[in-house]
């Protein structure tokens, strides 16, 4: 499978300690290691992080070939802060290198060469004008491709018209359940919030194939073919939940694109996540084999499954 990601490459800073990151970046990193390919178009600044940034996309198997240098920006940072559980939250210096984007015809025509199955894109890097432009261009020269948003909303870096035009471009929606939670308040504030009817919904209204709700450590939901079902999560100890999402969501499309059953699709990229919320940073060391006995350790608890599935 051949993904084209757009979006942020960042240093996600824990105290002294700094972690190569970005929601686009920790997805292409583990999309490579399930055996996809993804081309990443991003960029850095021309400082001691960007140079950091390039080794530790080459380290990680990624191509570099689309990522640019911008000499007057620098790298995007995202201090971040756990609490007990584990959970982070992020603030993020703004502009920074990957506002910077541009995109000429050379680069239009080398990534159209690429023939992608799938363009990625999140919610930060697209609040920046030009960067959505870029955006639709690289999806009108990519007509055969699908639309995987993983809507990743940060504080202070979305609005809700954005989402509504991300939303409508996609073939696949992911969020977790305080986003989605959070799209009813503001759009259907009349109804008491229920998860399904939420998702169906936001799919009729941008037709939208799949969409993926997030629930932590309960797993995650799907509306698939008009079809919703919960699938449970696995039990670990977190080091942080940095890049679990972005695990999940690689995961979730590698078994989607290929056909697998959605319980096998969903309960895998439930693995995978939770395998990467039990290690530090967002691109940690795993394998398969990894996922495979963790989903063997556990057998899924049955007061997490809907009725259908007891």
């Amino acid at each position: 499978m051949q993904i084209i990601g757009i979006g942020e490459v960042l240093w996600d800073v824990f105290g002294a300690r700094e972690f190569l990151g970005g929601a686009p970046l920790n997805f292409s990193a583990h999309a490579q290691q399930l055996g996809d390919h993804a081309a990443l178009v991003t960029a850095v600044g021309q400082d001691a992080r960007g140079e950091r940034a390039r080794n530790g996309m080459r380290t990680l198997g990624l191509d570099t070939e689309f990522v640019q240098t911008v000499a007057e920006m620098p790298t995007g940072a995202a201090i971040v802060q756990t609490d007990a559980a584990g959970n982070a939250t992020f603030v993020i210096d703004r502009p920074a290198a990957f506002d910077c984007l541009t995109a000429d015809e050379l680069l239009l025509n080398r990534l159209q060469r690429l023939e992608p199955d799938w363009i990625y894109f999140g919610t930060l890097a697209i609040t920046n004008a030009q960067t959505e432009a870029i955006l639709r261009r690289i999806l009108e020269r990519t007509p055969r491709a699908r639309h995987f948003y993983d809507m990743n909303l940060r504080t202070g870096h979305w609005n809700l018209e954005l989402v509504e035009r991300l939303s409508g471009m996609a073939t696949v929606l992911k969020l977790n359940e305080t986003e989605a939670e959070h799209l009813a308040l503001l759009t259907l504030p009349e109804f008491a919030f229920d998860l399904e009817s939420f998702c169906r919904h936001w799919a009729q209204t941008f037709n939208i194939e799949t969409i993926c709700v997030t629930l932590g450590g309960s797993g995650c939901a799907v509306l698939h073919r008009n079809q919703f079902q919960r699938f449970p999560g696995y039990r670990i100890q977190v080091a942080d939940t940095v890049g679990a999402g972005d695990a999940f969501a690689a995961a979730f499309l590698h078994h989607l694109h290929a056909g697998s059953p959605m319980d096998q699709t969903a309960r895998f990229a439930n693995a995978l996540g939770a395998l990467v919320a039990s290690k530090e940073g967002a691109t940690p060391h795993w394998d398969v084999e990894e996922c495979r006995r963790l989903m063997a350790e556990q057998t899924p608890n049955p007061h997490q499954l809907p009725e259908e599935e007891r």
